[in-house]
């Protein structure tokens, strides 16, 4: 799961969303899990912050200037961070990132590489090049080591095993680490530090992502809650860091900007535990530190991106996850349901341009466009009409520049239907004479909904609509408001 490289058929996204949706278990663990990060996000919001909104605006447009002058900045990070004896290496695919990383490893005789959380690292399929290489990759976030012991990829691009309870969690441990049967949070953590501990006492090579990378000072900054990252960086020989070349911003207060906006927005807290910094390898005289720290700056499609005056704009994600949280479709399928490795809203805009629109155009439809993705998003990317956009693209509207875009024939049954559709919803007789017709014949679609084509899709997952009994007396009504 998870492979947005290779074709994806409809049929396939169709029958895993079966799949997810008949999964009782799963809905639940998201519902729970969500409606706590929704809950911690709005609490703290009201409580703590004097003008979110106006934070918000401010990140949006520090944001697109950088974006805006990226080229300018990744030079100049690129000049600071060798100034401070980082080595920049620049990677215009997946394969040229792995066989980079690959190389290091080589070069030092490494036989393992300890890593922190990075989604970057995940899109690029590092552990699985790794594997096939006879080089061992052991994930040490909590939630990465979990999926990592069940062979799965991060449901969440935060939390990555949300979607596992605390019991779930205890018979995994149970069966993959021969650890005692547990099902407290503390006592599970301590199985994991304890399976940990040995890999950290003898290993060479950490791997991280980055948040944020500071051009004016050529510093890289992290962020997590566990302590692992903090290990992976600095306890290490060498430390890579896999930056996408959007994470570049100015300087520090831009980076602080961003910061401030994206742990409340990710997890409802304030701060996290751990923010580090990182400025240099190892200098004389201290006592941990790197030996030497490499930055991998992968663009992997994102300069096409970057030259759409419209879906630019989606290079602004910091990667809170706050979208995932607050969508109505997400929290009923998880993010396996996207077959890619970014799902939920952010997914569904950068997914197709990243990996292609022939193997993820599917994923755009996964939206009701409720639009509170675009509501939440703390640095105001307007996801949901980006989504919109990306539909018109996939039907052979758009502008025919996103990656993998081909002009086929459009679905003509669903062609002729839109068009049926406008031809009803632009005429106010039109529209009131369907209104009255769904009143009088409504009653058997309730009843005969399994077998009629369209709507047994529909009803498979949903309950059948309430018919309101007063319709007809509302529609005759709506004479004067809607125009002729």
């Amino acid at each position: 799961m998870g492979s947005a490289s290779n074709f994806h058929s409809n049929k396939e996204f169709e029958n895993i969303i079966g799949e997810k949706l008949e999964d009782r278990q799963l809905r639940e663990n998201l519902k729970s899990a969500m409606d706590t990060l929704k809950g911690n996000r709005k609490k703290l919001i009201a409580t703590r912050y004097l003008d979110w909104e106006g934070l918000r605006e401010e990140a949006r447009k520090l944001k697109l200037k950088a974006l805006t002058h990226l080229d300018v900045l990744l030079e100049r990070f690129e000049k600071n961070a060798t100034k401070n004896g980082m080595k920049i290496h620049w990677a215009g695919s997946a394969q040229e990132a792995n066989e980079i990383i690959l190389n290091l490893i080589k070069e030092n005789n490494i036989t393992s590489v300890l890593k922190g959380k990075s989604m970057a690292s995940e899109e690029i399929h590092l552990n699985s090049f790794l594997k096939q290489k006879g080089i061992k990759a052991v994930e040490t976030d909590l939630g990465e080591l979990i999926i990592q012991l069940i062979d799965e990829t991060p449901v969440h691009i935060v939390v990555p095993a949300v979607h596992k309870n605390r019991y779930e969690i205890g018979k995994i441990f149970e069966e993959k680490l021969q650890a005692p049967l547990e099902d407290d949070p503390q006592k599970l953590n301590a199985i994991a530090r304890k399976h940990l501990r040995k890999e950290f006492e003898s290993f060479k090579m950490g791997l991280t992502g980055v948040n944020f990378a500071i051009a004016d000072e050529g510093a890289i900054w992290l962020v997590e809650n566990e302590g692992n990252g903090r290990m992976t960086s600095t306890a290490c020989d060498i430390h890579v860091a896999i930056c996408g070349i959007e994470k570049v911003v100015e300087s520090f207060e831009d980076a602080s900007i961003l910061g401030t906006l994206l742990v409340p927005s990710a997890t409802g807290a304030q701060i996290t535990c751990y923010n580090n910094i990182i400025t240099s390898p190892r200098k004389e005289g201290e006592k941990d530190g790197p030996k030497e720290v490499h930055i991998i700056l992968l663009d992997n499609h994102r300069s096409n991106m970057l030259n759409d005056k419209n879906f630019f704009k989606a290079l602004s994600c910091i990667r809170c996850g706050t979208c995932l949280n607050h969508c109505p479709v997400y929290d009923k399928i998880g993010g396996h349901a996207y077959l890619s490795t970014y799902p939920g809203p952010i997914g569904e805009v950068i997914s197709p341009q990243l990996f292609g629109l022939q193997n993820c155009g599917y994923m755009v439809n996964l939206c009701s466009l409720c639009g509170r993705c675009s509501e939440v998003c703390p640095v105001k990317i307007p996801l949901a009409d980006l989504i919109r956009d990306l539909r018109s693209e996939k039907v052979g509207q758009g502008n025919g520049k996103v990656l993998g875009y081909k002009n086929e024939n459009p679905n003509k049954i669903e062609q002729i239907l839109m068009n049926m559709f406008s031809w009803i919803a632009t005429s106010g007789f039109k529209w009131r004479m369907l209104l009255w017709k769904v009143r009088i014949f409504g009653g058997l679609g309730k009843i005969l909904h399994r077998y009629i084509p369209i709507l047994n899709r529909w009803t498979r997952y949903r309950e059948f609509p309430k018919i309101d009994a007063n319709l007809h007396s509302k529609v005759k009504n709506m004479k004067g408001v809607i125009y002729e």
